[in-house]
Order: C-alpha cells, then structure tokens, then sequence
C-alpha cells in the first residue's frame, strides 16, 4: 500500500494573511484541495493522511467531502514544528499500515505535484527503500568569505549539490524507526530538519528520484501569484 501523508500543520505567517496558507481560496477552490487532488489522482496512492492545523480539520474534512477526495482516511493534529508534525502523522499510521508499506511525505502547500514525480518516487523507494525528489543547481554556488561577507574566494561546483524538496517516500518500518530513534536521542529534529536531513544525520543513505521546477512552495505572496500563473498557462503547441 501506498500512503500519502501530507504536512499541512503550519500557519504560515510569511504569506500575511488572515487564514493558514494551505486554506487560501484560489480560483474558488483551497490550495490544500489542488495538492489533495494530485495525490487523489494518481492510481499508486491508496490513502492519504493530513497533518492539519488545529482548528481547521473540520473544515478540512467538509472540503475534502466537496472535492470528492475520497482517498482521504486519516486526518491528524500538527506540532509546533515540521518535525513534529511529521512525527505525529507516522505515529498514527503505527498499526494502521504494514511494515513494508510506502509512505510519501509531502508538504501541503505544494500543490502542483506532477503525476510522473509521484510515479518516480513511489518506484525508487519500492527498489531501495527510500526516495527524496530532487533537481540538479543550474546556477553557479559561492562561498561567502568569513572575513568579508561581501566577498568570496569559493565555489561549490554545481555538478556535485541537487536540490531536494519533498514529496519524499520511505519505508513505513524504517519511518517509525527513525521517528522514534531521532525524537528519543534528539537527531535531527531541530531548526530547518525534515525527515531527508534527520535521515542522513542517522546514517541513512537517500537515494535520488525525479523533480519538477513546477512543484512549487507557495511560501509568500509572490509564490502565490506564480502558482496563479502556471493555473493559467496554455502551453504553446510547437514546444517539445
């Protein structure tokens, strides 16, 4: 079985405004609903879990009612941090899925998750285990000089880093193993940490999958009104 479990936990307080992000109506419909519907869509995912912000699951419920998102089985309390949320949304799953099940984790203000992404990383993590999207750098990385951080005297060659983004799949069993180990021990959990960073802080090797300059995180306003424009869109008929 294959499980989405979507990290919409945050109140997103970068975007000032009124309502957490992932509720914002666009085009007559919540952001949360188009990153649902991806999951919704694509015939590999067999349920979906949300990690909701308190306060909104019941209306979270009624939207997912409205857009027929019927895969949606689980609806659960977020933390104080991503982390935490993560947390608690595997920790529910703990006698409700199997051990060898794939669970991919993704953040609910994402919403334009590509199907071919989701096919790419549910396949690499049925080979090895785990799967984190990710896109190679196509621009040049400096250093910034300790001494004079207007200056550089470094780069990082761009062949060597890629950029990783979430969704993200893993083993259920090596999930809550990690969970576990890195709240218990204090891995990994703090600051920026998700669960590719806590991964590889507990000495897990990650293994790449496809990504898309498409999947976006509508973080601010301006994301906002990009997500707007690739709704929009018409793609020009003599592209490849």
């Amino acid at each position: 079985m294959n499980i989405g479990l979507i990290i919409a936990g945050g109140s997103g307080n970068r975007m000032g405004q009124d309502i957490p992000k992932q509720f914002i109506n666009v085009y007559d419909k919540p952001v949360i609903i188009y990153t649902l519907e991806g999951f919704q869509r694509h015939p590999q995912i067999d349920a979906i879990e949300v990690v909701c912000i308190d306060g909104w699951h019941e209306v979270l419920w009624a939207y997912a009612h409205q857009f027929n998102i019927t895969k949606l089985k689980w609806v659960v309390g977020g933390g104080n941090t991503g982390q935490e949320s993560i947390r608690n949304g595997v920790f529910n799953l703990e006698g409700k899925v199997g051990d060898g099940d794939i669970v991919i984790i993704h953040d609910g203000i994402r919403p334009l998750v590509d199907e071919s992404v989701l096919t790419d990383v549910i396949m690499k993590a049925q080979v090895y285990g785990n799967a984190v999207t990710s896109l190679p750098y196509n621009e040049q990385i400096f250093v910034v000089n300790s001494e004079d951080e207007t200056t550089t005297k470094q780069y990082i060659p761009r062949e060597t880093l890629r950029r990783v983004s979430t969704p993200q799949a893993y083993n259920f069993d090596k999930l809550a193993w990690a969970y576990h180990e890195a709240f218990e021990k204090g891995i990994g959990i703090y600051g920026s940490a998700y669960t590719n960073t806590m991964m590889v802080e507990l000495g897990e090797t990650l293994h790449f999958a496809a990504g898309s300059d498409k999947n976006i995180k509508l973080t601010t306003k301006d994301d906002l009104e990009m997500f707007k424009g690739y709704l929009k869109k018409d793609k020009d008929n003599w592209l490849k």
